[in-house]
């Protein structure tokens, strides 16, 4: 893209509770007027969603901005699926705004599973099939799929939209973390150019996006930030989830050069550099977290300079 493009004020929100679910599904899909109605354990920040029934959930956008994903929901899952190795959610129905709810929303079937961090039964294994997923993703015809824009955040997009984020984020930082070491990882990804050839991607590959079933990887879901141009986004699951040895097959599996590893690495440590600022002096799971991405993003980076 020509220039950087602007993320805006963060979204103002919305609440859903339960009854307006009811009432939307009595309006505008009567057939299910009589099924149940709950939310879902762990709903999500960009949509809020709820079970109907036993074999459905009800999706519905937390924002006006995370309501420009619906449409192309609506219109590249049913494309997407039978290409893939593994299942997705696809749309049943498209909703549309209520008396007390002003976006669309959709119904999905429920997709079971537990998210990949409840346990990994083999990390070599669950990274390959993984990059075979993502790998047959890429391989699907992106003519005339989704550029990158506000509906997914710009994710395929230049890293540079993030740059204000991560600056912040080092400034507050300073003295908690090598930030020298952190600035070099950001700038090298900033630099290393993209070659411009649009490839499909998911656009937020996360351990709460990818579902378990007895420890191996069953469905990829939440497909919010898809679209089509730089793939790297996707590669930053391999410093925030896999093992280095999973990592390793990873990059392997999908053939992934210098420059997009490289790109990748800097979306990991973005997510990460912010995670680390808004935890900083804490001493919970969700610092700690953080801190141990941050680990693996400076010691896989350290190791390939000494291998270089």
């Amino acid at each position: 893209m020509s220039s950087t493009p602007d993320l805006g004020p963060p979204p103002q929100r919305v609440t859903v509770d339960v009854e307006q679910v009811r009432r939307l599904i009595a309006d505008q899909f009567p057939r299910w007027a009589d099924l149940p109605v709950r939310p879902v354990a762990k709903s999500g920040w960009d949509n809020i969603t709820f079970h109907v029934g036993d074999g459905m959930v009800a999706r519905l956008p937390s924002a006006s901005e995370y309501a420009l994903a619906v449409e192309k929901e609506q219109r590249w899952l049913p494309v997407l699926a039978p290409r893939l190795p593994l299942p997705i959610p696809v749309p049943l129905v498209k909703g549309h705004p209520g008396v007390d709810y002003p976006f669309p929303w959709s119904i999905y079937r429920w997709l079971p599973g537990e998210p990949a961090s409840a346990g990994i039964s083999d990390p070599v294994r669950f990274a390959l099939d993984l990059a075979g997923f993502l790998e047959a993703l890429q391989s699907i015809d992106a003519a005339d799929g989704p550029q990158p824009g506000k509906h997914n955040w710009f994710r395929g997009a230049t890293l540079r939209t993030y740059d204000p984020q991560a600056q912040r984020a080092l400034t507050t930082l300073e003295g908690h973390i090598d930030v020298d070491a952190a600035r070099e990882i950001w700038k090298t990804a900033l630099d290393t150019p993209w070659d411009g050839v649009d490839v499909w991607f998911h656009g937020d590959i996360a351990p709460g996006n990818l579902l378990l079933d007895s420890g191996e990887l069953a469905a990829v879901i939440d497909f919010g930030t898809c679209g089509v141009g730089d793939p790297s986004c996707d590669m930053a699951i391999a410093w925030t989830l896999l093992t280095a040895d999973g990592r390793q097959a990873f990059r392997e599996r999908l053939s992934v050069d210098e420059a997009t590893w490289a790109r990748g690495r800097g979306w990991a440590l973005w997510k990460t550099l912010a995670a680390c600022a808004q935890t900083v002096n804490r001493a919970d799971e969700e610092a700690e977290n953080a801190r141990r991405v941050l680990d693996e993003i400076f010691s896989e980076y350290s190791a390939g300079r000494r291998r270089a």
